[in-house]
């Protein structure tokens, strides 16, 4: 008789192996199968069966113990980030951000309903941000996911608020929808965005929307650091720069500003 792992519902494994690579991809050091059972509250041998065959495929792969995401990921990531014209296009943009400013520089992009760094380029300096290319992050509390959804359409921008939780990450974050409401009018109006230890403490970012030839917001250009490298006042002067940053790039796609965008 075929063992319960086996006989699981296949869209439930599915279900549960996306779950597991999401879980190690988010994990340094990886995980161990105990400690994905105890995660994604699953018994011990239907976790073993699903990461046995993940590991098989080269979706994952064993080091002492514990499960870290295989090399086979690496051609799917390099695969669905081809397909993003605009990280090609930024890219020159990116490098030369950070130079001038000599912070980490970040292109996002909106993906079911989470922030998304599709590319990312560090700074000539001694201080780097712990992020990465394929990183998730929520929207309300980074630069990168305001600067989009500020400029979203007002209905899609309300259908991503509707019913939400805001979650709170730091003692800053905005975590009310009449706050974060307030806030999407302000980045419209200044044409930027910025998280003020909103996600981070001791971290400060600053974002502008990038849009497409057909008009529409398709990702945002961050600049981050830590505090004591851009401090309150700095925030218009870097502002200004990452706004024209993003203007470049769209015009680079194709948009072409309207007198009534302004």
């Amino acid at each position: 008789m075929p063992s319960a792992a086996l006989r699981e519902n296949p869209s439930t494994s599915v279900e549960r192996a996306v779950a597991m690579l999401d879980a190690i991809g988010s994990r340094t050091n990886g995980m161990t199968n105990a400690e994905i059972s105890r995660h994604l509250h699953i018994p011990k041998s239907s976790a073993s069966y699903i990461l046995r065959a993940l590991e098989r495929s080269g979706y994952l792969r064993r080091v002492e113990s514990k499960y870290r995401l295989g090399l086979k990921l690496l051609s799917l990531r390099h695969s669905a980030l081809e397909g993003l014209n605009v990280r090609e296009v930024a890219q020159p943009h990116l490098r030369s951000l950070a130079d001038r400013l000599r912070q980490t520089v970040h292109l996002a992009v909106l993906d079911r309903d989470e922030a998304v760094y599709v590319e990312k380029v560090d700074a000539s300096n001694f201080v780097k941000v712990d992020t990465w290319i394929g990183r998730r992050i929520s929207p309300h509390s980074t630069s990168v996911g305001k600067a989009i959804l500020a400029f979203s359409p007002a209905e899609e921008l309300s259908d991503w608020l509707d019913g939400r939780t805001l979650r709170r990450y730091t003692e800053f974050t905005l975590t009310t929808p009449t706050g974060f409401m307030a806030e999407m009018e302000k980045v419209r109006r200044q044409g930027y965005a910025v998280d003020d230890e909103e996600n981070s403490l001791g971290v400060r970012c600053i974002a502008a929307p990038v849009f497409g030839a057909d008009g529409r917001v398709q990702a945002s250009v961050g600049v981050s650091g830590i505090t004591t490298q851009v401090s309150v006042n700095d925030v218009p002067r870097v502002a200004a720069d990452v706004v024209q940053t993003a203007a470049r790039i769209s015009r680079n796609l194709g948009y072409v500003k309207l007198r009534s965008d302004a």
